[in-house]
């Protein structure tokens, strides 16, 4: 598995990122900068990282969701090509239009940051494969803005569809249905509030994290 990961200026999980899909995969990410126009040849994967892109300016993302660099990874998934953003990479992939929904202010007006328990909600994606629906996981969050927003008739889209990848076991920010990551309706592109990457090592105390990393890589392993 050849993956990317993109870092804009406030990116603050691009190298723990990087480590969890290495770890996964065998391969070094290649790191991209926001400035770049193109992405490496060949790659089966793009991620973008947490943080605070361009200081949460203007909205979460919204700067950062049109940089040069998006330009290629809105082509690169529009092409079939698998995308996972987490945490802010989140807020950036619906700022750039490739997933629904809004991520607004955490209900109680508070940055949280905690290990909490996530219900994979489906099994059926390449992010959530190994994953038996209904396991639940142990993964950091840390946001302020992770609020989940969807109007009725996307709701009901995204339950009805099986896009809902991930949910909050308790409600920790609001978010509608207790969502805590949704896939596009290729199910090739991922977004998620909460961190795998922070919890992918047992040294970091605990390895639920990369459970998510395995699963995509295993997954073109079993298609190669």
């Amino acid at each position: 598995m050849k993956s990317a990961v993109i870092v804009f200026p406030g990116s603050n999980c691009d190298r723990d990122l990087a480590v969890g899909l290495e770890r996964a995969s065998g391969r070094a990410a290649s790191m991209v900068w926001h400035k770049e126009a193109s992405l490496p040849g060949g790659l089966d994967v793009v991620a973008i990282p947490g943080g605070f892109s361009f200081g949460d300016y203007l909205r979460c993302g919204a700067i950062a969701a049109r940089m040069p660099i998006m330009k290629a990874v809105i082509d690169f998934a529009n092409k079939g090509g698998h995308v996972i953003g987490i945490c802010n990479g989140f807020q950036v992939l619906i700022e750039s239009g490739l997933l629904p929904g809004a991520l607004m202010r955490n209900s109680g007006i508070k940055f949280v940051c905690k290990d909490v328990e996530l219900i994979a909600a489906t099994s059926n994606s390449p992010f959530t494969r190994a994953l038996a629906k209904g396991q639940k996981l142990t993964v950091p969050v840390a946001h302020h803005d992770g609020n989940y927003i969807a109007d009725s008739e996307l709701l009901a889209a995204l339950q009805a569809e099986d896009r809902i990848a991930f949910r909050y076991a308790e409600n920790i920010n609001g978010s509608v249905d207790n969502i805590a990551g949704i896939l596009s309706d290729n199910r090739r592109v991922l977004g998620m509030m909460p961190h795998p990457e922070r919890l992918n090592d047992p040294a970091l105390g605990g390895n639920d994290g990369s459970q998510i990393f395995e699963s995509l890589a295993n997954s073109f392993m079993a298609n190669a």
